[in-house]
């Protein structure tokens, strides 16, 4: 049995999502969406969108128009629902159909998506886009029916969702982050819509994917990497390749030992694996390297929750709370928010994790992130509120 102690477990997790060199050199979006398996989309924009941060935190020459070329003039990424709407290479197209029908059969179980089973409504919306062209949810004006809540959706916005999860349209293109719905065979190449793996095929290549971009996993961590098979899909895949397989034991955060897959070539990994760049990184709460809570909290002993959706009340921290990460620990967590227009991004609290140091080189390391992030965004002012706070305090 090979035992990865904890040290090298993070450096090759670290390594693995892209976040242990300097995120700097020559800028290949395609290449890093690749590396990662997928990119989730997220509307929020509290300094910028969660899949632009993401992507600017491996490599800092990315800007924000560079992702939306991708998608709607190259064609080389597509859009699905991951574990949420992501980015996925357009070349995963093939290994992304049995998705479209496990998704099929969740809308169609969920009372949610009732009025979306209405064949006449389904009609209705494909002949007016196979007409008009893509269209968004604007374009539309059923209204919702009863009382609103979080959330609702008028009956038009829940039938384009339900085709667009079972595959039948694709997202065409965004225009400020609205969706635009075109026919799938107008948007994806008909090339790769005429694969047709068996559904095994495609189980073995997510699970083998998966573990590829974990480096080493349970089943429950590779299952929970997509979201694309269920978990007894991942254990039988896991029984009918043990040979393949490398057994491993992974060392946690607080010293103990828990059970894992790894790829074949995890020796050569754990060799060739380098070590976390100590530039302090401000990590998106969407980004991969902490998107798995429980991964993250046994691998790197942080323990995070994201509370946008929590009352204001029942916050332990705030709405949009940041990750800090310096070489291969998270040293602290943020909050900041930015004013496009005025020009400035603020940083309105500021959290070191218990036993860390705040010192004067770690608020240096901070304050030079916080000005790469205010170049990439274009405004030109970083504020502190967090410590007139302490002032008045």
């Amino acid at each position: 049995m090979l035992r990865i102690a904890n040290r090298d477990a993070r450096r090759l997790w670290l390594d693995a999502q892209g976040l242990a060199p300097a995120p700097t050199g020559a800028l290949d979006v395609l290449a890093i969406i690749k590396a990662l398996g997928f990119v989730q989309l997220d509307t929020i924009r509290n300094v910028t969108r969660a899949h632009h941060h993401i992507l600017w935190s491996r490599n800092q020459n990315y800007r924000e128009p560079m992702l939306g070329r991708h998608l709607a003039r190259d064609r080389t990424v597509f859009e699905h629902f991951t574990h949420d709407a992501s980015v996925l290479p357009m070349e995963f197209y093939p290994m992304w159909v049995r998705q479209f029908d496990r998704m099929r059969r969740k809308v169609e179980n969920s009372a949610y998506y009732g009025p979306a089973h209405d064949e006449n409504a389904r009609a209705e919306i494909r002949a007016r886009i196979e007409a008009e062209g893509p269209l968004s949810t604007h374009d539309f004006d059923t209204k919702i029916e009863g009382e609103r809540e979080m959330w609702s959706r008028p009956p038009h916005k829940r039938t384009l969702d339900y085709l667009w999860l079972c595959g039948e349209l694709a997202t065409s293109h965004r225009e400020n982050f609205t969706k635009f719905y075109d026919l799938s065979e107008r948007v994806i190449p008909d090339h790769l819509r005429a694969i047709g793996h068996e559904d095994e095929i495609q189980i073995d290549w997510l699970c083998r994917e998966a573990l590829d971009r974990l480096a080493f996993g349970t089943t429950g961590e590779i299952q929970r990497f997509w979201d694309a098979v269920d978990l007894q899909d991942v254990k039988a895949w896991a029984e009918g390749n043990r040979k393949r397989l490398v057994p491993v034991e992974i060392e946690t955060a607080d010293g103990a030992w828990i059970s894992a897959f790894a790829a074949p070539d995890i020796e050569s990994r754990l060799t060739a694996a380098a070590a976390a760049t100590t530039r302090l990184r401000i990590v998106n709460p969407f980004d991969p390297a902490v998107r798995d809570r429980n991964r993250a909290l046994k691998l790197l002993g942080f323990d995070y929750r994201n509370e946008i959706f929590v009352p204001a009340a029942n916050r332990r921290w705030g709405y949009y709370v940041y990750p800090l990460l310096e070489g291969d620990r998270f040293v602290g967590r943020t909050e900041i928010k930015a004013n496009r227009n005025a020009g400035y991004i603020d940083v309105t609290r500021l959290w070191p994790e218990p036993g860390v140091k705040w010192t004067t080189n770690r608020q240096a390391k901070f304050e030079a992130e916080l000005a790469r992030m205010a170049r990439f965004i274009g405004v030109g002012e970083i504020r502190h509120s967090h410590l007139s706070d302490k002032r008045d305090g």
